[in-house]
């Protein structure tokens, strides 16, 4: 009989259909995760020298208002531009290329230079996921705009330039690849069966409970059973719904509160500021309802066992599919154990 807990074993995604390898015999032995001495990076509150703190110069002679709150801005160093061609080159099919045009924007949480989604505190989180509701419905009522991609990331190690509490939203004509195998594997599965593929999985996560890590009325909080990063977590709203903006005012705080928590965990896991990449994948927004659109959020950490031990992506995994060792059902379990109570909240 396979075993999950023994067996190498490959677990399918249903959200991409695409398969990662799972090898749980080679962690046959006590918990190796471990708290190391790091050399504590104390942030002042405001900082003369960052381009996001309020009333700073920013690149090309821009200056940041002294913004109390939420600041948005576009990116000064966008990675798409709106004005664009559309044009396409396409020899024989074989080498082609279509331009792109898009929208990228900066949001900084907080005028606080110290603060992160963790030490924000919910209260100020939702007035983070106010800015969210408010640039997805303003980005994607553009006629030229198809997707809207909020993200974070998080510390030196997913490429974050600045320690200032931001993220960015990136909007653009065409829907990537990640998003394009969702769309098509939701689509599919309610043509299908006339049900929703994350309704029906989330039933049976919490018929389970092995990989739920922290729920309340609006939220569940989970590692997904094919989950490819050693601590990777996937957020559901209870409530079918594609968008931030179909979320009603409980439930905006429900998923506040749902942040703060895994933030914390996060960082208490080996007691130092965990470095992630984040994301929400809402509904396409063209002109079409997508009522087969389930809301999530996908986090990417790549912490493996300590602060300095993290999962490469390399051979095997970059050749054939990937893979891990330390089951999915270990790292919630880990993950519940933890607690969520911040060091630092916003004072």
């Amino acid at each position: 009989m396979l075993s999950l807990k023994e067996h190498p074993h490959r677990r399918h995604n249903p959200l991409t259909n695409e398969w990662v390898l799972v090898s749980p015999h080679r962690t046959q032995r006590p918990w190796q995760g471990q708290l190391e001495e790091v050399a504590p990076q104390q942030q002042p509150q405001y900082d003369p020298t960052c381009y996001l703190c309020p009333g700073n110069d920013r690149a090309g002679g821009k200056k940041n208002p002294k913004y109390s709150s939420t600041f948005v801005f576009d990116n000064d160093f966008s990675a798409l531009l709106p004005s664009t061609p559309t044009e396409e080159v396409n020899e024989d099919d074989l080498i082609v290329a279509k331009g792109e045009p898009g929208i990228c924007r900066v949001v900084c949480f907080s005028p606080r230079h110290d603060l992160t989604l963790a030490s924000l505190g919910s209260e100020q989180i939702e007035r983070v996921i106010e800015t969210w509701v408010e640039q997805f419905r303003q980005l994607g009522t553009m006629t030229e705009i198809n997707h809207v991609q909020i993200f974070e990331n998080r510390g030196a190690m997913m490429g974050a330039s600045n320690p200032h509490p931001h993220c960015q939203i990136w909007a653009e004509t065409t829907l990537p690849n990640e998003p394009t195998k969702e769309l098509s594997a939701q689509s599919e599965y309610s043509d299908a069966g006339s049900s929703c593929l994350l309704c029906d999985y989330l039933r049976l996560e919490l018929a389970h409970k092995t990989r739920v890590i922290a729920e309340n009325d609006s939220f569940v909080l989970l590692v997904p059973f094919w989950a490819v990063w050693p601590f990777e977590t996937l957020l559901l709203p209870r409530r079918h719904c594609s968008d931030l903006e179909q979320l009603g005012q409980e439930e905006r705080r429900g998923l506040a509160v749902m942040l703060s928590s895994l933030a914390t965990r996060y960082d208490n896991l080996f007691g130092v500021p965990f470095p992630y990449s984040m994301g929400f994948h809402q509904r396409p927004t063209d002109e079409a309802k997508h009522p087969e659109w389930h809301l999530h959020a996908h986090f990417y950490p790549p912490l493996l066992r300590s602060a300095s031990i993290r999962k490469f992506m390399v051979g095997y995994e970059m050749l054939g599919m990937p893979q891990r060792d330390v089951t999915p059902e270990s790292a919630a379990e880990h993950l519940r154990a933890t607690p969520d109570v911040s060091l630092q909240r916003a004072g």
